[in-house]
């Protein structure tokens, strides 16, 4: 197995379109996982710790941009953990110390798993990907960019740069059931945001993480809608009709606490 180690973006996009075969890499705590049991045996990695575009995260226009490096550990942070709080909480979730030191926020797009726990908070704060190659740059709305199960929409020459989300100061929160508090697979996890309407978005309720919006007048109806909204599956998790049960229940009491 080849490893290519980029210095900077553009060398990066030009090894990615010459070895469209390669698989990126930052963090590792899903790729790995692959590997060590044997699920995966790419021709070649893609590197990208060495990409200093990639990492970090800023405001722009009034939104909120987070490289593809971002860790779990910098999301927690503040100022950032103030901005986006629903992401921070999520990112509390996420494993132990040692994988918030190294997962990323790109690394949770490119998996595109229904039970990625940073993207709830990132669809209900109007997320858009930022994807690049080296035949230009394209911004695709997150609800777009996964189409399911463990599938996005990038092209074999294209990298995730990162995400933009909305900046405005807005009360959000994350929930997440599973067997303990961390370090787990949600059964199911949710994220509400309250900001001139209701956002909810949730994660292993579904093929992909799915958002559902209403008026502020709709409040006691809400949390049924989001139930009525999954389309969750037995497995040994969780059973589907338990699955339902939970999401009204997160809602309501996301709802309870972004309401006080």
């Amino acid at each position: 197995m080849d490893v290519l180690t980029p210095r900077s973006l553009e060398q990066a996009l030009r090894l990615k379109a010459e070895r469209p075969d390669a698989v990126p890499i930052q963090g590792g705590t899903d790729v790995m996982v692959e590997l060590n049991f044997d699920r995966a045996r790419p021709a070649a990695l893609l590197n990208l710790n060495e990409v200093a575009e990639l990492r970090g995260w800023s405001r722009q226009n009034g939104r909120v941009w987070l490289g593809s490096g971002l860790t779990y550990a910098e999301a927690m942070e503040r100022p950032l953990a103030e901005a986006l709080p629903a992401l921070a909480e999520a990112a509390r979730t996420v494993g132990g110390p040692q994988i918030r030191n190294r997962g990323t926020i790109g690394g949770n797009l490119g998996t595109a798993s229904p039970a990625g726990d940073a993207l709830p908070p990132l669809l209900v704060c109007g997320a858009e990907v930022k994807i690049a190659s080296v035949r230009g740059e394209r911004i695709v709305p997150l609800p777009d960019f996964v189409v399911g199960p463990k599938r996005n929409v990038l092209a074999e020459d294209e990298l995730i740069l990162g995400v933009s989300v909305g900046g405005t100061e807005s009360r959000q929160t994350f929930m997440k059931v599973g067997p303990r508090n961390a370090m787990v697979i949600a059964v199911v996890s949710l994220a509400v945001r309250v900001d001139g309407d209701l956002r909810a978005a949730f994660g292993s309720a579904g093929p992909v993480p799915t958002l559902v919006r209403a008026g502020l007048g709709d409040v006691d109806s809400f949390p049924q809608r989001v139930a009525e909204a999954a389309s969750p599956i037995d497995d040994v998790r969780g059973t589907a009709s338990y699955r339902r049960h939970a999401l009204r229940i997160l809602t309501r009491r996301a709802l309870d606490r972004c309401l006080v």
